[in-house]
């Protein structure tokens, strides 16, 4: 990494709970390209202040994560449709103090969804209703997936989701099998609920395809079981390599090999 300077450009991230993840994907392709940027995390004590921040300091861009991906909304400027489609933020890009809103999260479902040839006539249960659930959700519809339960304990939010794309709803899992299981939720997540596993037992063992989004730690408890029972897994880890990959090129205008984001992504974590 290049010697911090003032004319070094600041990129962020902004999570309740901040992992170095992106941080380190983003700061290794910028010494990778020699690019003159620098990221940080941030955990926020006040949206609406740190997003201030982000347009006066001025940061170029700015990441966001659960669960401030629906409240920063109304923050910004200017919504671009891969946002505005879904009502959902995960990017943020300043120009001159215009901040523009993406969402990259889609592209990645999409594509992992492709990449990883999972049929749409599979049943699916999708469990959480926020921000990203709803990328989630509208990557589905548009990849033809009809048969989709959100699974959601919030009524409002898991119904309004379900509804806006003529899914079911219901609020647990409960014996409820499917082809495709979607954890959208913080269970699993580095913290208060890292041991909990999102679908049961019984669940993985019928399911075609498990997909996790919870991308620290790498293996969840439901990836580690989907694993155990020999089930094909799409994980946390992919979604953050290919949404962060778009982030990138949003901030910089440059976009890495397919090798340097694989680089990127494992040094990330390694």
């Amino acid at each position: 990494m290049p010697i911090l300077n003032k004319d070094m450009t600041l990129c962020i991230s902004l999570a309740a709970r901040p992992s170095n993840i992106g941080t380190r994907f983003h700061n290794y392709l910028y010494d990778q390209l020699g690019l003159n940027y620098v990221y940080k995390a941030f955990a926020p004590a006040d949206l609406a202040q740190a997003i201030a921040g982000v347009r006066g300091l001025p940061i170029r861009g700015c990441a966001v994560s659960m669960p401030y991906k629906e409240d920063v909304i109304a923050l910004v400027d200017r919504m671009d449709p891969s946002a505005k489609a879904i009502e959902s933020v995960n990017t943020i890009v300043n120009d001159d103090g215009v901040l523009t809103a993406y969402n990259t999260d889609y592209l990645a479902i999409a594509r992992l969804l492709r990449d990883h040839r999972v049929p749409a006539t599979h049943s699916v249960l999708l469990r959480g209703s926020g921000g990203m659930a709803k990328a989630v959700a509208a990557a589905l519809r548009d990849a033809g997936f009809s048969d989709v339960t959100v699974v959601a304990r919030n009524e409002a939010t898991g119904r309004a989701l379900a509804d806006l794309y003529d899914f079911a709803w219901q609020a647990e899992p409960g014996t409820s099998t499917a082809d495709l299981l979607i954890n959208v939720t913080p269970l699993g997540m580095s913290g208060q609920d890292e041991d909990v596993q999102s679908f049961g037992d019984d669940a993985v063992a019928a399911a075609r395809v498990v997909f996790d989004v919870v991308a620290l730690p790498a293996e969840t408890p439901l990836i580690a079981a989907a694993r155990a029972a020999g089930k094909p897994v799409i994980t946390g880890a992919e979604v953050i390599a290919i949404q962060a990959e778009e982030q990138f090129v949003l901030y910089t205008g440059v976009r890495p090999t397919p090798e340097q984001v694989r680089e990127a992504s494992e040094f990330s974590r390694s």
